[in-house]
Order: C-alpha cells, then structure tokens, then sequence
C-alpha cells in the first residue's frame, strides 16, 4: 500500500536532471565562429576596398602597364640589383606606351611607376594570403558554420578569377598600338572587384545574425523593398561599370563643362567610330554621355527607392534608406566636382571609394529589406 506524502515534499528528488542541450559554436549568437569568420571577412573586405583604391592610383598615374609580366609567385619581389632593374626598363621600352607615349622617359621616372604597379599586385597576393591562412585555420578546427564552406571556397575562387582576369586587361595594352589597356577589360577587372565586395558584404550581414534570428527576421520580410533595391544595385553597378569605361580611355577629361557638353545636350561626333559598336566603348565623348545620363537615372530612381523605404515601418530598414540616399546625393556631387575640376588624381580617387561606399549602403538597405530588425511595439 502506497504511503502518504507531504504536500511539502519535492516530488522526483531521486531523479537525474535531464541536461539542457547544448548547441553548437554556430548557434551562440554573435560569438563563437560565426564572430571570428565575420571578422576575417570584415578584414578581407577592407583589404579589396584597398585594391580598388590602389588600382585607380595605378590607373590615374599610367603605372598599370610598367610591368609586362605575369609571375604570381616570383614576381612578389621588386628588382633587387641595378643590372634587374635595367632589364625591367628595357622590357617596359617594348610596349606600345612607351613607344608612342613616354619615349625618352629615365629609369628614374619609370621606377615610381613600377613600384605602383608592383604594390598593386602584391596587394592581391596578400588578400589571396589572407583568405587562404584563414579558411584553412577555421576549416581545421572545424568552426565553419553548416552550408558556410561553399560560401567562403566562392570567395576565394572569385580572388583567383580576378588575378587571372587582371593580367588579361593588362595584357592588351603591351601589344599592337593600344597606349592604355582595353577599356572594356578594365570595365570586367573592376566589376568583379565589386561583385567580390558584394558578396563579402552580404555575407558579413548575415553572420551579424544566427541563423534562428534570420528565419524569423524573414518572415517580415518587404518584397517590394526588396525589389527595389535590389534593382538599385544593379543599376548601380551598371553605373560602375560604365565610370570604368570612363577611366580606361580618359573620358572624364574631355568636356569638363557641366551640364552640357561642349555646349549642347549630345555631345559632337559621338558616333564617328567605324564599326558603330565601337563608339560604345572607344569614343570618349559617347562614353562620357552614357556615364552621365546614367547617373542622373540612378540618381532619381535612387530618390524613389528612398522615397518608398523611408516609409517603411521597421526604424533600421527606414534609416538605411535614408543613409544610402544621403551617400547617392554625396556621390553625385562629387562626380560633377571631379568632372568640372579635369578629374585630377585626388577627386577621381574620392570618386571611386564613393562607389564603395554606396554600394554597400545600398547592400545594407537590401539586406535590412529581407532581414529586418526586430523592434519592440514600443520603438514603432
């Protein structure tokens, strides 16, 4: 017969307490490996944006076709002797900018332009390091979040594409009668840097979160949001793409008026170029056109998009909309100040990092359209 018991008396003290499961590094919020490869993207993102930089200096100053060949190990070290450097100078003397552009330039005047050259290469071999050292160390030690490897491997491949792509435009400028490197090779060159800081971007984004914190926050999602911003980075990156157009043939500096150019709406003679196609590419003054009626378009579909998201009811996504129209109408500006000013060196510089800087806030607005914030009733 049972016996009676205590209304006071804990009920199943005998018993084992079941174990709370423990989770995986992934899934402790912001810490564990989730944190540590945000980081290492964070860094391998600074260090592109540093290379997009450094390839507009090289641009700008004429150094990208110093050197004529393509080592990726052995090339990491400058000329070391005299008798090295003299080969080097000899071999840039081959090429069709310094025949028809710099004839009768010293090897002390080639130096600077070889060392900007040589940085920017090594400055790839470095992020390539970077990226290696750090997907093998969390790889090892097993830290990769579940469906992360393919992710982090694309990075990487991308890097690699970009080297291979790199020689390729720097290629097309040492032979035939080019003085600068195709401007449509230069066009592929610097997209891809941007498609590799818009993935490291993204990726960046949702390591902010856990992975339960992003299937929630996608519940909320805004697909018309979404949509529009997501059509206000492509053309943004059309935009890109044609400023690099731009750069490559020295567009920016043959109609500094603004907002007419050489006085009237379409500029003179901008399909003089046989076959048609070609002014596309070749004509500065077509292409400078192009760069300009685009960024007026983006500019006021940039002001809609705004317009749209800063109606939206989550505060976060609201003011990354905001941020993003506030970098457009910075970014304009200073376009047109580099374009009245001749586009020297300094300006088409800040112009380029602009870029960056509004296609990551464009990214960011994207991401927060698709993932918002959570916010309490409170802060609505």
């Amino acid at each position: 017969m049972a016996t009676k018991r205590s209304i006071f008396e804990d009920v199943g003290t005998n018993e084992k307490p079941k174990e709370t499961p423990k989770g995986g590094l992934i899934e402790k919020g912001r810490g564990g490996a989730r944190k540590g490869i945000r980081a290492w993207l964070i860094v391998i993102f600074a260090l592109v944006m540093a290379m997009i930089a450094v390839g507009g200096l090289t641009r700008l100053t004429d150094s990208g076709l110093s050197i004529t060949e393509w080592k990726p190990v052995m090339g990491a070290l400058p000329p070391m002797t005299a008798a090295d450097w003299q080969v080097a100078f000899e071999k840039y003397q081959q090429t069709p900018e310094y025949r028809l552009q710099n004839e009768g330039m010293t090897l002390s005047e080639f130096k600077p332009l070889f060392l900007w050259e040589w940085g920017h290469r090594n400055l790839g071999r470095v992020i390539g390091l970077v990226w290696f050292l750090g997907y093998v160390r969390f790889a090892v030690a097993k830290k990769i979040p579940t469906g992360w490897h393919k992710r982090l491997i694309f990075i990487g491949a991308l890097g690699g594409l970009q080297g291979a792509i790199g020689w390729w435009m720097v290629s097309s400028g040492l032979t035939g009668d080019r003085l600068d490197v195709a401007s449509y090779r230069l066009a592929i060159h610097l997209g891809l840097a941007f498609i590799i800081l818009g993935f490291i971007a993204w990726y960046v984004f949702l390591l902010g979160r856990t992975e339960p914190e992003l299937m929630q926050a996608r519940r909320a999602k805004d697909a018309k949001l979404f949509g529009m911003s997501t059509g206000m980075l492509h053309f943004a990156f059309l935009q890109i793409l044609l400023g690099a157009l731009v750069a490559g043939i020295d567009a920016g500096r043959g109609y500094t008026d603004w907002p007419l150019m050489g006085g009237q709406v379409l500029p003179p003679d901008p399909f003089y170029i046989e076959p048609l196609w070609r002014n596309f590419f070749e004509n500065p003054a077509l292409v400078q056109f192009l760069h300009r009626m685009a960024g007026y378009l983006l500019f006021i579909y940039g002001i809609v998009t705004w317009l749209k998201g800063r109606k939206s009811a989550n505060r976060a996504t609201a003011s990354a909309f905001t941020l993003m129209a506030a970098v457009l109408f910075l970014q304009v500006i200073l376009g047109i100040t580099t374009l009245v000013h001749g586009a020297p060196l300094a300006l088409g510089l800040a112009h380029q990092v602009g870029a960056v800087a509004l296609f990551v806030a464009i990214s960011r607005a994207r991401f927060l359209s698709q993932y918002p914030q959570p916010q309490s009733v409170r802060s609505v």
